[in-house]
This record gives C-alpha cells, structure tokens and sequence, in this order.
C-alpha cells in the first residue's frame, strides 16, 4: 500500500502580519499534483489543520475545498486534529464524511478511532491518536481524584488502548499529534510548557510506520518508520533553511516500509537575506517573503525605500552588534531633565551617535503634538 504522509498545514495563519491563506491555496494544489502523479492508496493528515480554534472564514472555505476534492478523487484521507485545532469545530460533519472515505478523529474515546483499509496483502489498521491534554484521560478513563499522568503517561495509555483492537500479526499504522523526545522544534509550533509535554518514540514501537504531526521540520525519530511529516510551508524565519516535503511511504506485505520525501516548491520562498542599506538597495528584485539584516552602523529611517528590491520583506532587523541596554546607562538620565534630552541621551546609548538638530526638532515637534491631542 502506498501512502501520502502530511501534517501542519495551519490555514489562516498570517506571518508578520502577511496573510498567506493564497500561498496555502498554492501549496495545496501542489500536493494534489503529486497525489495524481504518485497515486497512493491513502492520504494521512496528522493535525494542526488550522491555526487557531477559530479559523477564518477563508481557511474554512479552503479546507471545505480540499475535501470535496479528495471525495471526487475517492482518496481514503484520514484526519487527527492537532493542539491548534479546535475538536469540536474539525469534527462537525465527520460522520458525514465517512461515506466518502474521509475519517475524521478530534477527541478520546473509550474505543480509539480506528480505519482498516486492505490490499493486495490483506488489512492494514490504522489507529488515528488526536492530540489531547493528560487530563482528558485522567478524566475519562481515571476519575478526577487519580493521580495527574505526564504526556508520555496519557499516550502510552492511550496507545497500550488503540492497540487492543488490533489482531496479532496484522500490520499498522498509527497517526499522532505529539512531542516526541529528541525532536528538533520550530519557532512557529506553539510550544508546551517545559520538557513534561514530551513524549519517548518506543511508546509506538509496535506500529509499522507512525505518521506525526506539531513539529514542523521533516525529521525521523530514533527509527526510519517514525516521522513528521513537516509542514507544507515555512512558517517562521527559522525555518528558513527547512526543505519542504510530504513523504511518501510503501508498505509492503510484510509490513516493511519504503520511504520518500517528495519536494514541495512554493509560491513564494521565505528567505533571510543581510548587508548595508545601500547594498541590499542596489538587489534586483525578488518576489520572496524577506526578513532584512541591516549591518550599517547607524540608524536607517526609510527602510520602506527597500520594497524596490524586496516587495514583499516582512521584518527589517538591525545586526545584533548594536549595545544592549542594561541598567548602566539609566544611571546617566536624569529625571528633571527635559525629555527630549532624555530621548538625546537614550539615543546615544543605543546608536553611538549624536541626535543631529534635524532628528531633535522632529522629536520635539512630536512631543508638542502629542500635548495638543491630549488637550482636546
């Protein structure tokens, strides 16, 4: 059986203020172009659907898009939703969707979701494992006075469960949305408080292959059949250097697995690119999304003057070289004196250089502006 692993998509999500609900259309279209030219027997999504619990009106019309796509396609696709999605509002409809081969999982339950597709080697169990809070199985299947479970705890649990309806001998396929311990994390996953939240790989050993989802980078862990898929897009700068894939898994009568990681190209890459104003100036220009490193040693006011060379920049930093501020410098303002002396002094501190007469009268032009609104 040959099956399409993906995860994160996080439509509706906006980077520095950029709505990149068009990219996802884009990045969608992509994938369905492998789905044609690879033709699995399967599609698994692994969580994080949307970006937030209540999605916009876009992301929704876009996800309803892509399902209806995958019913005329009569693509078994199955769904677990991640710690960005809201359960209730992912599984309206799921029943529905079932009789065209759509299997949405969004919450425990004392019989695990499960799906058994068959080929030409027989069945293949598919345990699909929403994310979910260590509390929600202490509620359920403990009670409230128990003793409070750990991450690693709930989803052994849970897994130990999912299993039991598994027959012996039979391969399978688990879908989960968790931290697993040793994976490399991304700035844009919403992060767990402390190390509690992870979880050990060996709690899914059993499986022949365990497609994830939350972190954002493709990666294996501890085995080649324990992957993430990765998200289709770079949503933060520090995924600047990721390569985007969906990987693509043959499971063979044996249970053994083939891997491949298939290429996703983007509308728009996003990139970090750094020199001196007047170098990144002088840059043809690139449609990328852009954060900018200026390395000048003195202030730069008209940045927007870059949108030349890089229409769509979405953040301009300066290069850490600058001081930092610590208490030092506080020591050498005074309180009586004017704020705009203050402001001259700050100034210094932070660029090294003087606050010329023109950047004052503009400072103090301000401040008198500021008096009149509060006046009236």
């Amino acid at each position: 059986m040959r099956l399409l692993h993906t995860a994160d998509w996080h439509l509706g999500k906006t980077l520095k203020g950029q709505n990149l609900i068009d990219d996802q259309e884009f990045i969608l279209k992509e994938i369905f172009k492998i789905i044609d030219d690879q033709k699995p027997d399967a599609l698994l999504i692994c969580g994080d659907i949307y970006d937030r619990g209540i999605p916009p009106a876009d992301a929704v019309n876009l996800f309803d898009e892509t399902l209806n796509k995958f019913a005329e396609k009569n693509l078994p696709t199955l769904i677990i939703a991640g710690n960005h999605d809201s359960a209730t509002r992912l599984n309206f409809g799921s029943k529905l969707f079932e009789q065209q081969k759509i299997f949405i999982a969004t919450k425990i339950s004392e019989n695990p979701a499960q799906v058994v597709l068959e080929d030409n080697f027989g069945e293949i169990y598919f345990s699909l494992i929403p994310y979910f809070e260590p509390g929600e199985i202490r509620a359920k299947f403990f009670g409230a006075d128990s003793e409070r479970l750990t991450y690693n705890e709930a989803n052994k649990f849970y897994v130990e469960l999912a299993r039991k309806n598994i027959p012996d001998n039979k391969r399978s396929v688990a879908l989960a949305h968790v931290f697993l311990t040793g994976g490399v994390e991304s700035e844009s996953e919403r992060k767990f408080v402390g190390g509690a939240a992870e979880v050990e790989a060996q709690i899914f050993s059993d499986y022949n292959y365990v497609a994830l989802g939350h972190l954002h980078r493709p990666q294996k862990i501890s085995a080649e059949n324990i992957r993430y898929g990765g998200s289709p897009l770079k949503y933060s700068f520090d995924e600047a250097n990721h390569k985007k894939s969906v990987t693509l898994i043959e499971l063979d009568g044996a249970g053994a697995t083939k891997i491949q990681k298939i290429p996703l190209e983007p509308r728009r890459n996003l990139i970090i690119v750094e020199g001196t104003f007047n170098e990144l100036k002088k840059r043809p220009p690139i449609q990328d999304y852009v954060q900018i490193i200026l390395t000048d040693d003195a202030y730069i006011y008209n940045t927007e003057d870059l949108r030349y060379s890089f229409p769509n920049f979405l953040e301009v930093k300066r290069e850490s070289h600058l001081q930092s501020c610590d208490d030092k410098p506080a020591n050498n303002f005074r309180k009586e004196d004017p704020i705009s002396e203050q402001f001259a002094k700050f100034f210094h501190e932070i660029t090294t250089e003087p606050l010329s007469q023109d950047e004052r009268a503009a400072f103090e032009e301000f401040l008198k502006e500021l008096e009149r609104e509060e006046r009236e």
